[in-house]
């Protein structure tokens, strides 16, 4: 089915004027650029794909079509926010049980992993799609069916990417395909929010996890379009406090809320000019909070503040305009009030994001490229913040690949998904995990 569009319903006009003036994975990432193949990984990927048992393995992925669909909607209905995952979590345990792998784990922070062994043991390769949402526990997860559209907070971000591991996983089974190298089918927990990719942090700093040669992550949107430089942030709360009290009686008390609006506004101002040039840098405050009543003098005032860049360099920088920001505020109020203790800051960091580059003629990565190829698509290749971002920091090899299908209004309530030949993404991912670890022939 092709260039059919989402069926309307009762989710009302916005959602129908979202989906078509909104295109399909509006994601925070760049547009990215055409991705060059090398004739040699294009060669190479054309000869693995005629092997019989990956024919096979092609096949069941195809074949996997209806169940993919029911699981898909039935771990969607599983909540999973940052730091809540456990109950998603058992179930993706429990899939990759069914699926064939004996050796599946839960480690210290709550990655689930399962290690297919094999033939030499000499890499490991890591395939991984993050197990956590974007949306609170209290959220309805419940997925609404309009014609052909499943309609659900994360029901692409990132529940499509868990189902297309353990899909993958199911086909080397059934393909009875073996591997040189040892493969870890990981469903990893904090990538979204203040998780702050806490899981696969994890994975890279316990010396009791296995070692990581290559990573692949499924995450993002179509199939053509993998993410191999890491989009770097830092991630603050803000919060002044002071003594508080009525707005009449107590006039005259350095006021938190009014420290909080001079800070953002200094802080807006300095970034404007200074992300206008250079390499891509944005700064944004997502929350704010604090006070209890109109007539009341607050005793204390927050807000988160988001910021992202291409290069370090200017992550730093506009960090410390942040701070500087933050203090002039804090100096300004503090001179301005009539009575009473002066007002404190606290800035707590609250997120970090490394940002890093691997080069397009990586192996992994041309293996990436190539698989796209080979499925009809033209590869291109951007920045973004995923779970990616750690070994790439690291200079490890690592491709984030796309979850293929159609949808969009990602991290939005009415976030939609629908199977326009879902199946080529997890067939391209198939196709570049056995490209890394090496098929063993019969």
């Amino acid at each position: 089915m092709k260039n059919r569009k989402p069926t309307l319903s009762l989710l009302g006009i916005f959602t129908y004027f979202s989906l078509i003036f909104t295109t399909a994975y509006a994601q925070e990432d760049d547009a990215g650029k055409s991705g060059k193949v090398e004739a040699t990984y294009l060669k190479e990927t054309e000869q693995l794909a005629k092997n019989r048992q990956l024919q096979k393995a092609f096949q069941s992925i195809v074949a996997q079509n209806k169940r993919n669909r029911e699981e898909l909607i039935m771990l969607t209905e599983i909540p999973a926010p940052p730091f809540m995952e456990t109950k998603r979590g058992i179930r993706f345990a429990s899939m990759l049980k069914e699926a064939g792998i004996d050796s599946v784990w839960t480690d210290k922070v709550g990655n689930v992993i399962g290690l297919r062994k094999g033939k030499k043991r000499n890499r490991t390769i890591a395939f991984d799609a993050h197990l956590d949402t974007v949306f609170p526990l209290e959220t309805d997860v419940k997925v609404k069916i309009k014609g052909d559209t499943l309609f659900a907070p994360g029901i692409g971000d990132n529940t499509q990417g868990v189902v297309m591991i353990v899909s993958v996983l199911r086909a080397l089974e059934e393909a009875k395909i073996e591997t040189e190298a040892d493969v870890l089918f990981i469903g990893s927990v904090g990538e979204e929010g203040l998780g702050d990719l806490r899981g696969v942090k994890y994975l890279f700093t316990d010396p009791k996890s296995p070692r990581i040669d290559s990573w692949i992550a499924i995450d993002g949107g179509g199939m053509d379009y993998l993410r191999t430089m890491g989009l770097g942030s830092y991630r603050y709360r803000v919060t002044f406090k002071g003594p508080g009290g009525h707005s009449w009686g107590a006039f005259g008390l350095a006021n938190p809320q009014h420290a909080l609006g001079s800070a953002i506004h200094y802080f807006s101002k300095s970034a404007d000019k200074f992300t206008r040039t250079g390499a891509r840098t944005s700064y944004n405050v997502g929350r704010i909070g604090g006070g209890t009543s109109v007539n009341s003098i607050a005793f204390e005032s927050w807000m988160e503040v988001d910021m992202r860049s291409e290069i370090p360099e200017n992550l730093n920088l506009v960090d410390s305009i942040l701070k500087a920001s933050v203090q002039q505020a804090l100096l300004e109020h503090n001179a301005m009030k009539r009575m009473g203790p002066t007002l404190t800051v606290e800035i707590k960091k609250i997120g970090d994001r490394p940002s890093g580059e691997l080069p397009d003629n990586l192996p992994l990565i041309q293996r990436a490229m190539a698989a796209v190829s080979y499925f009809g698509a033209s590869p291109k290749v951007g920045r973004g913040s995923t779970n990616s971002n750690t070994p790439i920091a690291k200079g490890i090899p690592a491709v984030t690949l796309g979850r293929g299908g159609k949808g969009g209004n990602a991290h939005a309530l009415n976030e939609w998904w629908y199977d326009d030949e879902g199946y080529k993404a997890i067939q391209v991912a198939l196709l570049t995990l056995v490209s890394e670890a090496k098929i063993v022939n019969p």
